[in-house]
């Protein structure tokens, strides 16, 4: 239980912190506000993933706060970002280029599918 209310406070965190950075950042012409965030998000995860779980130079503890809570809400891209990375590491390139391409091509179909649905019932 302890663990889902430290996710629960730092996803609040990123969350507003992510909702803040885009407001400030955003231009009409193009998301820059959301490509900040996904590249610093998965940059800070890159940082986090190291510190915290192959060096240990940060607790272990402060793993489920800073990685699922803070950055999942900030960006869930940072997450997807060191799942492909994590494939590639392990020498699964082709695994790596289905899941990216995947994700890419099956998430912006399945956001199509919404809207059509949304604008077809509504």
């Amino acid at each position: 239980m302890k663990h889902l209310v430290i996710i629960a406070i730092a996803g609040a965190l990123g969350a507003i912190s992510r909702y803040g950075l885009v407001s400030w950042v955003d231009d009409k012409n193009f998301p820059w506000g959301t490509m900040t965030v996904n590249v610093l998000g998965s940059f800070l995860m890159g940082l986090a993933f190291v510190l915290i779980v192959e060096k240990g130079v940060v607790p272990e503890d402060i793993k489920p706060f800073v990685m699922t809570g803070f950055l999942g809400a900030f960006t869930t891209f940072s997450a997807f970002s060191l799942d492909a990375w994590q494939l590639l590491d392990r020498g699964e390139f082709l695994t790596a280029v289905a899941y990216v391409t995947g994700s890419v091509v099956i998430c912006i179909v399945a956001l199509f599918m919404g809207v059509l649905l949304a604008r077809t019932a509504i």
